[in-house]
């Protein structure tokens, strides 16, 4: 059957209004929610066929107005205006308990010309707060069909569905926005001038100041008194006032609140979480327990990776020919792989108690708590949104820095985000703490979980830190405050969470594996042959891994990395993570597979027996520390130094990142390895 041509549609809202449920649930994506402001930083899309009609659908970045103050609200505004022609029309969200702050751009869109369908997401939670909205009133004073819906239970979405593909975007012919009568003058002016159509337009191509601040010709259309007056910021404030004054007018119909209505758990709740001492508090005493989960609840399922990744190697060194396919099968690609992959539990926990906490709406708490917190070290509370994110990975951490409107806060949480703890640090600094911390507990909780708490905690004081140097070299461009909305607690969606976690961990997988499949099949080749093989013998057999061509290029860095404690081998798993921190587990696991002196044993208990010519371990406590100290720091990551590069469109910052990260990894290894030997 033959699909109609397809048809295009934007989804706008405020932010953390569940426009990205809405997205995720019309199109069956992935897309990343959470509880907080500024999720969703670029425009994604997606498709979905509904009575043999292909729509896509375009999520654009959350935004408060159509004057753009950040990056992520300037891709809104470029896409809403300058794309207008391509779209059929617009699915506006609007959150049920913030009806007032969600309908000031609502007007705005409506005032342009654009057609409009407008839902009324999580309904439960206003019900919950014994807040009633008469719906048909509503859509009467709008002028436009109301769609109720709950995203998260699925409930209203086949109405969208139904909607859209029954075009019921409705276009406005009367503008709810009053132009002040000082500036109608000029406005029709201007709009002859343009040649447009539409009042607001025009009032737009003033009140953004990009007529009066930046083509000449306009300035000849005005008096002295009307360019006096013209100051955009100002025209904007007035506008919102004005605008609010009119959305009052029509939610007193429709909005109606039972009385005597108790203090809600959100309430009651913030008095701790929000707390000037007790939040921070709570906050530290959660980190505690997500990182004691990480180990506790992922050592049976390591176990179980482990056993089978053991098994199938074995399986396949007996059952494969003898020769280079066995060695290169056996000992090379599944050691590697199985390196990386036993550590997708402990990465799916973290990030399965991250969204938890980002779905909950305490997110949006640690980053109003934080902004105080922040302030002295020249960065604000939206920069805890991309130092969280960043303990997942990055690159979205990095892009999400677009919903900082203050350009020199933005540039400083880029450079010093990449300092927080990645899920790709996490295999490393698991490997290498269960080498040299011990098993033993305080109070309770391991050694271990307390020593990874320390990582995360020591990634974001050295970023803070970073911060608080580079804000005296970086030119400053004004002053920001944090004004944000506090959503009201909402119990998580488990499941949902759990399948967003399994697919994220499947990327994790997939996108490790195939480097390591690559690396693992080079490191295998330069350890299988040697430059003392005599050219019949390069087929037929292998040579010792110490007489390799691994090892005699892995040796030959030695002496610069001999002062930090490591051997030849780590030297190549260092070299080797330049691409992704995660290589380093899956080379080493490789490496350490290759050693035939005891084949029947685990890779990591051959490296925590492996022992240096002097009989000293080469996993030893000194080593394990300065090992977890340059992978703190160090950038080792291509695609993140890919984003760099695209949002600060310098390479300067992205070099100079480069430089200080490294650096600072070199010599604070080589400091903690000396002190501690």
């Amino acid at each position: 059957m033959q699909l109609n041509k397809k048809k295009q549609v934007l989804l706008v809202g405020n932010p953390n209004v569940g426009k990205s449920t809405v997205f995720n649930t019309l199109c069956n994506k992935k897309q990343k929610t959470g509880n907080y402001a500024g999720v969703t930083v670029e425009s994604y899309s997606g498709n979905y066929t509904y009575r043999d009609e292909q729509v896509e659908v375009v999520d654009l970045p959350g935004s408060y107005s159509v004057y753009p103050s950040s990056e992520d609200e300037a891709i809104f505004s470029k896409f809403l205006i300058d794309e207008q022609k391509n779209y059929t029309g617009v699915i506006y969200i609007l959150e049920a308990l913030s009806l007032k702050r969600g309908l000031l751009l609502f007007q705005q869109i409506q005032d342009l010309g654009v057609p409009l369908i407008l839902v009324v997401n999580q309904i439960d939670q206003a019900e919950r707060r014994g807040i009633s909205i008469d719906m048909q009133r509503f859509s009467e004073a709008l002028n436009i069909k109301i769609i109720q819906t709950n995203a998260k239970e699925q409930i209203g979405i086949d109405e969208i569905r139904e909607a859209v593909f029954n075009n019921d975007f409705l276009k406005t012919e009367k503008i709810s926005f009053e132009t002040p009568n000082e500036h109608k003058d000029f406005l029709k002016k201007i709009a002859a001038h343009k040649g447009i159509d539409n009042e607001y337009k025009a009032w737009m191509t003033i009140s953004s100041g990009i007529e009066t601040g930046r083509i000449e010709s306009v300035h000849d259309l005005l008096s002295n008194s009307e360019a006096k007056s013209l100051v955009p910021k100002r025209l904007q404030v007035q506008e919102t006032v004005r605008r609010y004054q009119n959305v009052d007018k029509i939610l007193a119909n429709v909005i109606s609140k039972k009385p005597q209505f108790k203090e809600l758990l959100t309430e009651k709740l913030d008095k701790i979480l929000v707390h000037k001492f007790w939040g921070y508090v709570v906050f530290l005493l959660i980190l505690l327990l997500i990182f004691q989960s990480v180990f506790f609840f992922a050592e049976y399922p390591k176990g179980w990776i482990e056993d089978f990744f053991a098994w199938l190697s074995s399986f396949t060194k007996d059952n494969l020919p003898e020769g280079p396919l066995n060695s290169l099968v056996s000992n090379g690609i599944i050691p590697g792989l199985g390196g990386i992959m036993v550590f997708a539990p402990q990465i799916g926990i973290l990030l399965y108690f991250l969204y938890l906490l980002e779905d909950s709406g305490y997110m949006a708490r640690v980053i109003f708590l934080m902004d105080r917190f922040l302030r002295p070290f020249g960065l604000n509370g939206k920069s805890i949104v991309p130092l969280v994110s960043g303990t997942a990975c990055a690159i979205p951490a990095v892009i999400s820095t677009r919903n900082i409107e203050n350009v020199k806060e933005r540039l400083l949480t880029i450079l010093v985000t990449p300092f927080m703890t990645c899920s790709a640090r996490l295999p490393v600094y698991s490997i290498i703490i269960g080498l040299v911390i011990s098993d033993r507990s305080f109070l309770g909780i391991k050694y271990k979980a307390l020593v990874l708490m320390g990582m995360y905690l020591l990634g974001f004081l050295v970023a803070l830190f970073s911060a608080a140097i580079l804000k005296r070299f970086i030119k400053n461009e004004g002053k920001t405050y944090l004004v944000m909305d506090l959503p009201t607690y909402k119990k998580p969606l488990f499941g949902y969470d759990f399948k967003m976690v399994l697919g994220k961990v499947w990327d994790f997988i997939t996108g490790a594996g195939k480097i390591i499949f690559i690396v693992s099949i080079i490191i295998w080749f330069l350890s299988y042959f040697g430059p003392q093989q005599k050219p019949n013998e390069m087929v037929a057999t292998d040579v010792k891994l110490e007489q390799s061509y691994l090892a005699k290029m892995g040796k030959a860095i030695e002496p610069a990395i001999a002062p930090l404690g490591y051997d030849w081998k780590m030297g190549v798993g260092i070299i080797t993570s330049f691409v992704a921190r995660e290589v380093f587990v899956g080379t080493m696991s490789t490496l350490y597979s290759l050693d035939d002196d005891a084949p029947e044993m685990k890779v990591i208990d051959k490296m925590r027996n492996d022992v240096k010519p002097n009989g000293e371990k080469v996993f030893n406590f000194a080593t394990g520390i300065s090992i977890l100290m340059f992978y703190a720091f160090a950038m080792q990551c291509v695609s993140t130094l890919a984003v760099v590069y695209r949002e600060t469109k310098s390479w300067k910052w992205t070099g100079f990142q480069v430089v200080m990260m490294t650096g600072l990894a070199y010599f604070v290894s080589l400091f903690v390895y000396q002190i501690l030997k």
